[in-house]
This record gives structure tokens, sequence and C-alpha cells, in this order.
């Protein structure tokens, strides 16, 4: 961290926040440079803080050091391959960039998907769901000083890991769906190796309350900690466990459904006063919920084909498509503009974690320097996804 220390600057605090100090015009702010090194900030990420004494004033991110252009390079590849480059947006989310672009091709395309085929993107996504919060659950404990939650987390991750690596080769850039379903059909272990997975996760979760949620610590350190109002979090334009732990129920699996989610039951966990703690429960609740789906999919999971007859070529007609689905973070929109070609005119991702980390200013002022890496963590930053 870099420090450089300043006279203090006349400059607007969030509505309603004042310093807890004394008045004292000889008091000085600082600023603190978090990052951009890797470990510090879920991604390389640079956080200007502003500081008076330990409490932060103000906080500005810094984004651009891991743009890749993406978006730009999407240009000059066809619609499959540019399914490989959706795998390094949101690493801990892949699958999802890659069905969500898969789905705007087949929406531009009137593309159908079998019934096979869309039970193995609803069974995939939601054991990425739960593999997402695993390594979410296992990193927040560490940020906070509980090291072993990290070991915990990622043992239970690792299950779903050999899922996937049995299904496509890989255990973190995945890259399995294409347009009317999936690559390749899943292996003989699949429905297996879910079957024992459900209990395992189901037992551990109640582990995990016991470990780290319930925890006296923990639960200081988190509740009443940065307050997102539910009109905050609609102006910002946050989604995912963000948008819901402030009591919003928007989920596009409920409110825009897509493949084949309206067939399942299921609940959407909301929080009720916004804070940190109630970010960590949703999340919490939503792993018991994907569980669910999960358990459902698996005692009914139908025969026939994973996918429809692909085409030697993608081009879709001249125009532009959107579609979005609801990945662990929230809503991931892909935008399309064709001029009729096999590659696109231009491609844009709508990133949740972009919105979701516009308002870490309104969390953090007036808090602590620890409870800013509190904050930083309910909110699961995946930094990629937003520089792309």
């Amino acid at each position: 961290m870099q420090m450089q220390t300043v006279s203090r600057i006349d400059t607007a605090l969030p509505e309603g926040f004042k310093l807890p100090l004394s008045e004292d015009s000889e008091a000085e702010d600082f600023f603190v440079n978090i990052g951009p090194q890797h470990p510090s900030t879920h991604g390389v990420l640079r956080v200007v803080v502003r500081l008076n004494g330990e409490t932060v004033v103000e906080v500005v991110p810094h984004l651009g050091y891991i743009h890749r252009g993406i978006e730009k390079m999407a240009e000059s590849q066809t619609y499959v391959q540019n399914i490989h480059l959706s795998d390094r947006l949101d690493y801990l989310a892949a699958f999802f960039n890659n069905l969500c672009l898969c789905m705007t091709v087949e929406k531009a395309l009137d593309i159908g998907v079998p019934e096979r085929g869309e039970y193995i993107r609803v069974m995939v996504s939601e054991l990425q769901r739960l593999q997402s919060h695993l390594l979410w659950w296992g990193v927040l404990g560490m940020d906070m000083g509980a090291f072993t939650t990290y070991f915990y987390g990622f043992r239970e991750r690792e299950l779903i890991n050999d899922i996937f690596e049995e299904l496509c080769g890989a255990r973190l850039t995945v890259n399995y769906f294409r347009p009317g379903g999936a690559s390749a059909d899943v292996p003989d272990g699949f429905i297996p190796r879910i079957k024992s997975l459900i209990p395992i996760l189901r037992k551990q979760l109640d582990e995990y309350q016991t470990l780290l949620n319930k925890n006296i610590i923990f639960l200081e350190r988190t509740k009443g900690i940065g307050i997102l109002s539910p009109e905050k979090a609609l102006s910002y334009g946050c989604t995912g466990p963000v948008l819901r732990g402030s009591g919003v129920n928007y989920d596009i699996r409920r409110n825009d459904p897509y493949s084949i989610y309206e067939q399942f039951d299921f609940d959407i966990p909301l929080g009720s006063t916004g804070d940190s703690y109630d970010r960590c429960q949703v999340r919490m609740e939503e792993m018991e919920q994907s569980l669910r789906i999960l358990e459902q999919a698996v005692a009914r999971f139908p025969g026939g084909p994973h996918r429809s007859q692909p085409k030697p070529n993608y081009k879709l007609p001249k125009g532009s498509y959107y579609n979005h689905v609801e990945t662990p973070r929230g809503l991931l929109g892909v935008y399309i503009v064709s001029e009729g070609d096999a590659k696109p005119y231009r491609l844009k991702y709508r990133s949740p974690n972009f919105s979701n980390l516009s308002v870490l200013n309104e969390l953090a002022a007036g808090h602590k320097v620890a409870d800013l890496i509190t904050v930083m963590s309910t909110l699961d930053l995946v930094i990629p996804d937003i520089d792309r």
C-alpha cells in the first residue's frame, strides 16, 4: 500500500454522512492506494481510499489494469470462436457467459434447443452457481481473518470441478455450450456424481453456518456494515445477491425466465436490511436453492439429443439482438449488432460486476478500513468481468 498525506479537502460526502471526528481544522486526510496487486482486491483493481484517521471518507475504484480488448477482438472472430473468449470475463461464471452468448445467437436465428439440452444447461449452470458461491464463502472468511474457511470452501468446490473436468476437460475457464445445446452429451458419470454431491453439500452448508456465519466476530463485522437501501441499489443498477440482499425481489430466472427454469420449484432468497450480513446470507440460501433445482433435474433428466442440428457457420440476420442470464453475481447481458456476416459488427457485454462495484463508495464511507475489506468481499467482485 502507498500512502500520501494531504491537507483536508472540502469535497461532497455521501448524503447524510458526517465525519465521526473532531472539527479540528488541523486534522489531515490522507490517501491509501490499495492495489492494483492481485491478492488485495479479488482481481487487478486499484482502490484509492481517502481516510481521516482510520475512517473512510471516500473510495474511488480505478479500472483498466486487466483490460484485454475482448469486445474488440470479437469483431474479428466467428460467433462460435467468440464463445471461448467469453470464458475469460467472469471466470467464476464461464458457463453462464457461454450460455448467454449462445442464447443471443439462438434468438437471432430462431434455433431451438432439445429438452435434454435444456436440462443440461440448467444443471451445469446451477453447479457453477454453487462452485462460485463456495469460492466466495471461502475467500470471505479469509478476507476477515478466518483462514480455515478457504480450505473448507475449496474442499467441496473440488467435487464440482471434478464434474466439470469430466464434462469438458477444464476446471476454471470452462467451455461447453454451443448454439442449439452443448458441444457434447454428458458423460455416464454426470448424473451419479451430482446425486452423490447433493447430500454432501447440504451437510456442509450447515457446517459453514456454524463455522463462520454464526460466529460472533463475523456477526459484529457484518451486521449494520455497508447498508445498501433498495432505492440506491436500483439507482446504481445493482443486480444479483447485492440487489436481493437489499430486499428487492428480482431474479431473471423468475422475472424473465429462460431455458426451462419455469419448470422448477425454488425460492428467491431476500435480505431485509441490505447490510453485509444480508448479502452473505442471500448467497448461502441460494446454494440451498441450487441444490433443490439439481434434485428436481436429476429426478426427471430426459433422454434424447443434447443439441439441435449444428450449422457449419452461423450468420445472424442484419440487426441487433440482446439476451441476458442470471449469473452468480447478477445480470449478464449480451448485445450483438450484425451486418449479416459470420462475424459480429459489434458485441457488447453488460457486466453485473461493474454496477455492483459502482456502489462501493456508498457502502464504505463512514466505516473503518477493515470494514471496507468486508464490504468489498460481500460484493463478490470479479474484476476481469469489468475490464474485459
